[in-house]
């Protein structure tokens, strides 16, 4: 590739593929292909980023790449190889070393087809505003947050700012193709207090740097450390909750990467039945729970097809409390007779009209949680897990926010959890969780969650 143009001190021109340069790469492939068959993988992508910690800049940088995978299949024997150099001396080299190494693998006993044309829904995730952004629009966002720390003088804070755009193509010799822009724009900040006691999180997400309100973010995380200065003890137990949305996505989050079909029919899923057969119109959590992936829903902007190229369309697995749909892989879907659902890339649970403050003021006693962390698998026939809260951990008493506490280590399920449901918030995008994509949850109240030890960690 050539050295590429500036766009102002955005996005450079030309380091994100168009549609009609990853078409181009992908028929140079396909001509140097002898195989049965080839499918590719192409992405490129610009990022940008800056950081910061104990209150100063630290970092910032950009990072311009793209990426190619070549998959050559001859009958039920395929190889994969990888390269981010897209000269035609090396597309021809991957190509022929993926031959190679299929000719030598074993038989794949779930091996499909490729993928013949499909028809991808339209999302418009690419946004000027986020490509169009410099260094000087970066540093200014993270002076929202080290100015009023630094004015402070007894807080110290620390962030991650990354945007940038980017291009995923997939393509095979059977006419597949599919093509997806996008931008993003993440900040994360955390603020400890001086003493060492207190700890405040925030974070954003948005494909439109526009939508971003990044003081807002800095603001929320200071008001966090502050309030959390010299937590106490609280005895460890099953209490009434208050989950803030980035907390609530973390355990939710899971249920989608259980609900698998073939888990559930073979007897390995929470979601299988006693005896055989898997729970399909069964309820099971309360009735104002509704979880669906939708690539064009304007909070979620996710790409419309899958990892192999599956058009993606809107998909509700739990609807009013009942399970409705399981992920189906295309292998699993011949074998059962049944329709392949494409893998989602985005999960979004419907929300409420309760507020933070309303949640607060009808609580006796109960905790607040801002958000969890370092989550770890105990049962996965319950989907129970075992975490810490982390950054802003409050008791809540007679309707109001007594004090911080110190963290706490729970066991809990999300299935468990939205059993025991009594309010919900409004859904929104979430910063970040563990296992990655686009989220949006809601706050949410509820009762009997199992926190089993105390943690030392602020």
């Amino acid at each position: 590739m050539s050295a590429p143009k500036r766009l102002r001190d955005g996005v450079p021109a030309g380091s994100v593929l168009s549609r009609e340069d990853a078409e181009a790469i992908a028929e140079r492939v396909m001509r140097f292909s002898k195989a049965d068959g080839v499918d590719i993988n192409l992405g490129s992508n610009h990022t940008t980023n800056v950081r910061f910690a104990d209150n100063q800049m630290s970092t910032a940088g950009a990072v311009t790449d793209a990426g190619l995978a070549v998959q050559s299949w001859f009958g039920p024997k395929h190889a994969v190889v990888t390269t981010n150099d897209l000269s035609d001396a090396s597309l021809r080299r991957c190509v022929e070393q993926s031959e190679i190494l299929a000719r030598l693998a074993p038989d794949d006993p779930e091996a499909m087809p490729l993928l013949e044309p499909q028809q991808y829904l339209p999302v418009q995730a690419y946004f000027e505003s986020t490509a169009n952004a410099g260094a000087g629009d970066r540093a200014a966002a993270a002076l929202t947050a080290l100015r009023p720390v630094r004015a402070a003088g007894d807080l110290k804070a620390a962030g991650y700012l990354v945007a940038g755009a980017g291009a995923t193509a997939l393509a095979n010799s059977n006419g597949m193709f599919a093509y997806h822009r996008s931008t993003s724009t993440n900040y994360t900040i955390t603020v400890r207090t001086s003493d060492g006691t207190g700890s405040g999180w925030a974070a954003a997400d948005h494909p439109d740097w526009a939508q971003v309100d990044f003081s807002r973010v800095s603001q929320r995380a200071i008001d966090k450390a502050r309030a959390s200065r010299d937590p106490r003890a609280v005895e460890p137990g099953r209490y009434t909750v208050i989950l803030e949305p980035q907390a609530v996505g973390d355990l939710v989050q899971l249920i989608a990467f259980y609900a698998d079909a073939r888990l559930a029919d073979e007897g390995r899923s929470p979601f299988s039945k006693q005896g055989g057969g898997n729970k399909l119109g069964e309820k099971i959590v309360d009735s104002r729970v509704t979880l669906f992936s939708d690539p064009t829903d304007a909070q979620l902007l996710g790409q419309p097809f899958d990892g192999e190229g599956m058009r993606l369309a809107r998909q509700t697995w739990v609807e009013n409390g009942e399970l409705r749909t399981l992920q189906t892989s295309r292998f699993w879907a011949q074998k059962q007779n049944r329709t392949a659902t494409g893998g989602a890339t985005s999960l979004k649970m419907q929300g409420g009209s309760s507020s933070m403050e309303e949640m607060i003021r009808s609580t006796e006693r109960g905790i607040l949680v801002t958000r969890l962390w370092y989550l770890r698998e105990v049962d996965p026939r319950t989907i129970l897990y075992t975490g810490l809260t982390r950054d802003g951990t409050f008791l809540i008493e007679q309707g109001r926010i007594s004090r911080s506490i110190r963290n706490l280590r729970f066991n809990e399920s999300p299935l468990f959890m939205l059993n025991n449901l009594e309010m919900l918030g409004a859904a929104e995008r979430l910063g970040g969780t563990e296992a990655g994509g686009a989220v949006v949850m809601p706050a949410l109240k509820v009762r009997d969650f199992n926190f089993t030890s105390l943690s030392e960690a602020v």
